[in-house]
């Protein structure tokens, strides 16, 4: 069996001890090297060469986000920000996954005196998760699956809402792709991008910033509205629902649903499908694990369409991989054809 070796930064003696012994629980990863600071960090990583980084933001010297800018430019690498739960935590989180980041995980979910076993296997499996990332290049290559006839004329029918589901590397193409929608689009966007609780509200703020469309993190009860990019909240499920003349969103915490996932794209597309039938365009983007794969069979079976990422600009090809493999994608497209993949089934 093949081992990962993870270089550990932290400025703290007890975080690079903690994060050590985490990592030298799992048999195909080791410590291949630790650092004190952005800079032993971007010297160790042309040493040692390491599968993997974690990487500490506040750090003295070179803090963690200069150290990954470097990173990405001289000697391109997966990077695993290690975050704490604050509003500058969750700001310079977002900033870290704009330079390059594959993915982050809270440090307090982590060193908690009895932290859950759950919490470590998914730590530890989204550290392997991107032990072959791609490290995103642009591209215009595409490819556009054989359509039916049935399929073409199908084309023709109006689309009421758009859903894009993400995860690994969701922030990061949701930058590339929201930005490029003008303020006149016609149609309700959703967003379900998996994050701790606390991090979807700056993510909202932040593509705000960005977007002609305002961009805003969805609140029970709101009503979708055509030129608005709603971002599921974390911590809770996002449904839909049907309340007289239109469609309100509902945001739950209370759902028996035994899922990993808060917000869950599969319990988002299988209450949206019902009611939108043929009028709704899914979007599934890079990222680990299957979610999406029963709510995008929900969504052909009410005669919905699906687009999927391609492998090529997926820093993990698994959510759009396993909607691809089951026959549920009407197109695949590198990041960079998305939008207009997109404006091929609403204009």
């Amino acid at each position: 069996m093949p081992k990962y070796g993870v270089l550990v930064v932290d400025d703290s003696a007890f975080m690079r001890r903690s994060i050590s012994m985490l990592i030298e629980s799992d048999q195909e990863l080791f410590v291949a090297g630790i650092a004190r600071n952005g800079l032993e960090a971007l010297e160790k990583v042309k040493q040692i060469k390491p599968h993997i980084v974690t990487m500490d933001v506040e750090m003295p010297e070179m803090d963690g986000i200069s150290a990954l800018a470097q990173i990405m430019k001289e000697c391109p690498v997966p990077v695993v920000m290690l975050s704490v739960f604050t509003e500058s935590g969750a700001q310079s989180t977002l900033k870290a996954l704009e330079l390059g980041a594959v993915d982050f995980f809270l440090k307090n979910a982590l060193i908690q005196e009895n932290p859950e076993p759950q919490i470590i296997k998914d730590f530890l499996a989204r550290l392997k998760s991107v032990i072959h990332a791609n490290i995103p290049k642009r591209s215009l290559t595409e490819t556009i699956l054989p359509k039916s006839e049935e399929d073409r004329d199908s084309l023709d029918v109006k689309k009421d809402l758009l859903i894009i589901g993400c995860s690994t590397g969701g922030p990061s193409a949701l930058q590339a792709i929201l930005p490029r929608f003008s303020a006149d689009f016609p149609i309700p966007i959703l967003v379900l991008q998996h994050m701790p609780p606390g991090f979807t509200k700056p993510l909202a703020d932040r593509l705000n910033t960005m977007c002609d469309l305002r961009v805003m993190e969805a609140e029970d009860g709101q009503r979708l509205l055509p030129g608005t990019i709603f971002v599921g909240p974390a911590g809770a499920q996002t449904l839909l629902a049907k309340r007289g003349d239109h469609v309100e969103l509902q945001i739950r915490t209370d759902l028996p649903i035994q899922s990993l996932y808060k917000p869950c794209i599969d319990v988002t597309l299988s209450s949206a499908a019902p009611l939108y039938k043929d009028r709704l365009l899914a979007v599934i983007l890079t990222g680990m694990g299957s979610d999406g794969l029963e709510g995008c069979k929900s969504v052909k079976e009410h005669y919905g369409h699906v687009i999927v990422q391609a492998e090529e600009s997926c820093v993990v090809y698994g959510m759009p991989k396993v909607v691809f493999e089951a026959g549920y994608a009407d197109r695949q497209g590198e990041l960079s054809t998305i939008y207009q993949h997109i404006q091929t089934f609403i204009r």
